[in-house]
């Protein structure tokens, strides 16, 4: 077989361009491997980054709970409802609907503030609104008289107490 010498140089070529073929694929391949770890890096990542999310809030969350109990130890004092709060029966829920008995005290009674020096339209439980350079009310009453119709808190009390003892001792009902 006798061989020309332009028919060595096309194998040539040919070989040379098969090996640069072989090696494109063999880098493609490569190149691919590498950008499939890295899609697996960004994943785990932004599952980390996720996770770490997650244990921060609870971490806040806990602290939070740290930081409630000790503001209610010093503060507030609340206890958890033990057993011996709890009724029983129904017997025990009509035993509180009772009348008191004669020697027994007077129910305690919750005072309220008088709505004399705020406005109409401002529910009885709000302080009026203060002004902080002044530190005079902002929308102080045109109406003077408005204090002059409400009764007193001693008026309303004794009105209280006339009704709890109606309620607890009708007219009909006979005294012991």
């Amino acid at each position: 077989m006798n061989l020309t010498r332009d028919r060595l140089h096309t194998i040539g070529w040919g070989t040379a361009l098969a090996i640069c073929f072989a090696l494109t694929l063999a880098l493609t391949f490569k190149v691919n491997a590498v950008k499939s770890e890295v899609h697996l890096a960004n994943r785990q990542i932004a599952h980390l980054q996720q996770e770490k999310m997650f244990l921060e809030t609870e971490f806040e969350a806990r602290a939070n709970q740290q930081q409630l109990k000790a503001l209610n130890d010093t503060d507030f004092g609340y206890e958890a409802p033990t057993a011996g709060q709890y009724l029983e029966s129904e017997r025990q829920l009509a035993m509180l609907g009772k009348p008191a008995a004669p020697d027994a005290p007077k129910q305690i009674r919750m005072a309220e503030n008088d709505a004399a020096g705020m406005p109409a339209s401002m529910p009885a439980g709000m302080p009026a609104m203060v002004s902080p350079m002044t530190g005079k009310p902002v929308d102080a009453p045109a109406k003077a008289d408005h204090a002059a119709h409400k009764p007193s808190l001693s008026q309303r009390l004794s009105r209280l107490d006339d009704v709890v003892a109606r309620a607890v001792h009708p007219a009909g009902a006979r005294r012991e």
